[in-house]
């Protein structure tokens, strides 16, 4: 029995797939751990790690001197007309990320007593049993892979083995092992077939007692008292010095408790940023994760996952933020290439960030963005031929070109990217209380795209957006590629004015930009149209939420500034399909509707997933009911969708309570974009202590209504029943 939410998970069973195992990372190298005392295996990734597919030169289709005819073509009433926008190419999928190996760690003996477990607060996943136990992390300080196998008179064959299920033929591995005075140097390294790209994963043995002795192609150990290993990948083109990466390796310190120390520091200090306890049964809170999964309406189960997901979202996010299969893979053939999907599923993921205290996954979207830059630029002056920046739907982490699409879909024509992927970066800024140069200048990137390409008008003199594209949906009545998707004029409006709010000495011309955009429109059923462009019907059964952009997460559109936009976003929302029930599109519909503060939708939305069985046993999520296809977006978007249902806030205004899923709770740490900390309880009593960072006047939004809420540097401002 615990009285306190669990932070983390156990089951009395190894893992028999590895879609079950339990997940360790640093944001740049990553494990999947079996913990079978016998035959142990630790699959290995490395985010860097995708496969050449010829994709890797690939550059976005040379069209801009078509533009105009395009434009004309459009509109003149030609619904198709963008169906010819193209190079005639076939659709190219990005580079797929796939795992580098498995750790294999045999050894004889029954072992009674099991159970193995992942600490969220240190990020170690252990397995025990009588006599024996292992303990794996990937250390945050170190950037290594540990772990530690103890039993008295310990037996073990340890071996790197690429042998898992999609490997390529004609993958060229090579490896290697000798012995060394601590215990041995193992390597692998694998050239993938017809390119001159490769990767080497090198691992030092340390044994303390007993004996060593080379099997090729791994060690035998005999009658030691624990092993120690300390992994690390290298994705390279020439040969890599395995000598000297086993010499780096052996500069660590050569103690597991050491080093998980000096790892747990860092880890910790995030995670323990932010907390949710929703009063969840002790007996509840006690059992495995597989079996509180089939508790769907447990409050324990909502504390794990949100629990879960934020470490998850940690673990996955440095040198890169999450993929769609966050950091890890048992297969090579990961769905959709195991990419980073623009278009919805990245932000979707990492939309907790900022609310939930972890500045290191904004940082690392602000990484990949800065990297890709200057192909986002090749995109703008290809496709469009102007300046500025267009973000591609599809990344594979190296390239920012926009290459991958098709007819169905034309995912070039999506000029909306830009300004979706700057937004979390925007918010972490309001959230600091300052603007960050770097993202100030892509923002003005961002403007001057719009300023080149926003030259035609319709009948009424407003500027036109086209062509545009509203992902991955069309209209009823028309082709993909069209006119005035809601998101691109959302989009638009937000890029250029808030590139206005970094630069005061180009305000004036971008605002001037963005007050010509045409409003958005609402249809003959009430609902805001996905399609501005008049005569454009829409289409309500998809996955995609794309035209609920000025809901969320923007702040255009909302019941207390534009009622009338927000009842017909609702009406909009009430009308939606889930299509073919993806996880991403439940929660981006449980997100907006958090916004419009509707709790019973957001609970539905929520309810479609945790009855869909969508999470395995390691509480990482599949993109499909019934656990089909491993992916992230249910897993890390979940912590945001209960986070928005209890306190939003914008720059000056703060929404406590919008649409609580459960009727009493404490949710503590919580940071605002008017530069605020919060701990909020709920239940019997309400209570909210605001501490915040820079003096500032918000409006207090509650069940109660509205009131003015004068706030003071570093001093609290407890809310207490009779003021809220």
């Amino acid at each position: 029995m615990t009285a306190a939410p669990v932070h983390g998970t156990w089951e009395s069973t190894p893992a028999a797939r590895w879609e079950d195992a339990f997940l360790s990372g640093n944001g740049h190298h990553g494990t999947l751990v079996f913990g079978d005392p016998n035959d142990d295996r630790v699959i290995v990734t490395q985010h860097t790690l995708v496969r050449p597919n010829g994709s890797e030169d690939a550059r976005p289709p040379e069209l801009a001197a078509e533009l105009r005819t395009l434009q004309d073509r459009l509109l003149a009433g030609d619904t198709t007309a963008a169906e010819s926008f193209t190079d005639g190419r076939p659709l190219q999928w990005v580079q797929p990320f796939h795992p580098a190996f498995q750790i294999r760690l045999r050894r004889p003996g029954d072992t009674p007593g099991y159970r193995r477990s992942v600490d969220f607060i240190t990020g170690e996943t252990t397995a025990v049993a009588q006599g024996w136990s292992s303990r794996v992390f990937v250390s945050r300080a170190d950037d290594v892979i540990v772990q530690r196998v103890t039993a008295a008179g310990l037996n073990l064959d340890i071996t790197l083995d690429h042998r898992l299920p999609g490997a390529p033929d004609g993958l060229g591995v090579g490896q290697g092992a000798l012995l060394t005075p601590e215990g041995a140097l193992l390597s692998l390294r694998a050239r993938y077939p017809d390119s001159d790209r490769a990767y080497t994963g090198v691992t030092l043995v340390v044994v303390t007692g007993g004996t060593s002795a080379l099997v090729p192609p791994g060690v035998r150990i005999r009658g030691a008292a624990s092993v120690l290993l300390l992994t690390r990948v290298r994705r390279h083109t020439a040969e890599l010095d395995v000598i000297e990466e086993g010499r780096a390796l052996r500069e660590l310190p050569m103690d597991y408790d050491e080093l998980l120390d000096r790892h747990a520091a860092l880890h910790r200090t995030a995670y323990d940023r932010v907390t949710l306890d929703l009063g969840g049964d002790p007996a509840e809170r006690a059992l495995p994760g597989s079996e509180l999964l089939k508790r769907t309406r447990s409050a324990a189960l909502l504390e794990r996952l949100f629990a879960a997901g934020r470490y998850h979202l940690l673990s996955s996010s440095g040198l890169l933020p999450p993929r769609l299969v966050g950091l890890w893979t048992g297969d090579w053939n990961t769905a959709w290439s195991g990419a980073f999907t623009n278009d919805a599923n990245l932000n979707l993921q990492t939309a907790s960030a900022v609310a939930a205290a972890l500045p290191e996954v904004t940082e690392s979207l602000a990484a990949l963005i800065h990297r890709q830059l200057p192909h986002w630029r090749d995109n703008a002056r290809a496709v469009f031929g102007t300046r500025g920046v267009v973000a591609p739907a599809h990344t594979d982490g190296e390239s920012g070109h926009t290459y991958h699409f098709s007819r169905e879909y034309p995912l070039h024509l999506w000029t909306a990217g830009g300004d979706w992927l700057l937004k979390p970066l925007v918010d972490h800024d309001e959230t600091r209380g300052e603007h960050d140069l770097g993202t100030g200048a892509m923002l003005a990137e961002a403007a001057e795209f719009y300023e080149d390409f926003l030259t035609r008008t319709d009948d009424e003199g407003r500027l036109v957006v086209v062509p545009s594209y509203s992902p991955e949906n069309r209209p009823a009545n028309a082709s993909w590629g069209t006119i005035n998707a809601a998101m691109d004029l959302s989009a638009a409006r937000h890029a250029l004015r808030t590139a206005a709010d970094y630069h005061p000495e180009r305000a004036k011309e971008w605002r001037a930009l963005a007050d010509k955009l045409p409003p958005h429109r609402v249809n003959d059923e009430g609902a805001l149209a996905e399609w501005a462009r008049p005569g454009l019907e829409d289409t309500y059964d998809h996955r995609h939420l794309s035209h609920l952009y000025g809901v969320w997460p923007l702040d255009e559109i909302n019941p207390y500034d534009t009622p009338d936009l927000a009842q017909a976003a609702h009406r909009a929302l009430e009308l939606r399909g889930a299509e073919n029930d993806s996880a991403h599109g439940h929660l981006h519909h449980a997100l907006v509707a958090a916004r419009l503060r509707d709790g019973e939708r957001v609970a539905h939305a929520l309810g479609q997933v945790l009855d869909g069985d969508f999470f395995h046993a390691s509480l990482m999520s599949a993109h499909y009911p019934n656990r089909h296809v491993y992916n992230a977006d249910a897993a890390h978007a979940l912590p945001a969708v209960l986070i928005e249902a209890l306190v939003q806030s914008t720059p000056d205004r703060l929404v406590l309570l919008p649409a609580p899923p459960f009727p009493t709770g404490q949710l503590t740490g919580v940071r605002t974009r008017f530069g605020a900390e919060i701990d909020l309880s709920w239940g019997t009593t309400r209570r909210a202590v605001i501490r915040p960072t820079r003096s500032c006047r918000i409006e207090l939004r509650t069940s109660t209504g509205a009131r003015p809420l004068d706030l003071v540097a570093g001093e609290d401002h407890v809310l207490t029943p009779g003021t809220w």
